[in-house]
């Protein structure tokens, strides 16, 4: 890689990560480009190069924050065909992925309802890998008969990652009653969702 290759990425990595701080505090509506570009330590003009525009740059974060759970999981060989070691390994990488970007994700959930369509509309794509990454998987074990054709794939997905964002927020606000560990919690959901979508009960 050259030196204005990898300056240039450099610059880029420099500009998500700004802008990863100025949205989880100002939130998409508040902040601004030439915010972004102040924390970057670069100026406006340089981050145009790089991104058209704020929603471009904002599906750049989350993309960057659901990168390695959505590389980790894109291998066929990731996945080992048991239901149970294959969901607990998943719910671990999103939870990490959740408590590593609490202050952004905190944002988002705050503001969802003023969230402009074009934010809203960025913020769904960027995150769209990572849940089918999960469907298919779900897909394939019906089609193998391990998992009940009667599931929806996509509610129970939904309803599963949800799950792992309620013990994420619960968690970090101290709000979980009980003295357990958030292993206690992940093996608990991943124990629940399993009995309830397989075809013999474990």
């Amino acid at each position: 890689m050259n030196k204005a290759i990898r300056s240039s990425a450099l610059t880029r990595r420099r500009l998500i990560e700004a802008a990863s701080q100025v949205f989880a505090s100002l939130g998409v509506q508040g902040a601004t480009t030439r915010e972004i570009a102040r924390v970057a330590g670069v100026n406006e003009v340089t981050l145009f190069r790089h991104f058209a525009s704020k929603e471009q740059l904002l599906g750049a974060v989350i993309e960057n924050a659901l990168a390695l759970q959505i590389e980790a999981l894109a291998h066929p060989q990731a996945w080992t065909q048991d239901l149970k070691i294959d969901l607990k390994r998943y719910a671990q990488l999103y939870n990490t992925m959740l408590e590593g970007h609490e202050d952004l994700i905190r944002t988002f959930i705050g503001e969802a309802k003023r969230h402009p369509e074009a934010a809203r509309q960025v913020i769904q794509q960027a995150a769209k890998p990572l849940g089918e990454k999960l469907v298919a998987y779900l897909q394939c074990s019906q089609r193998r008969g391990i998992v009940r054709a009667d599931v929806d794939p996509f509610p129970a997905v939904d309803m599963f990652t949800g799950m792992l964002l309620a013990g994420m927020l619960c968690r970090t606000a101290k709000f979980n009653q009980g003295n357990y560990s958030c292993e206690d919690y992940i093996e608990t959901c991943v124990n629940i969702f399993v009995r309830g979508i397989s075809i013999t009960p474990l």
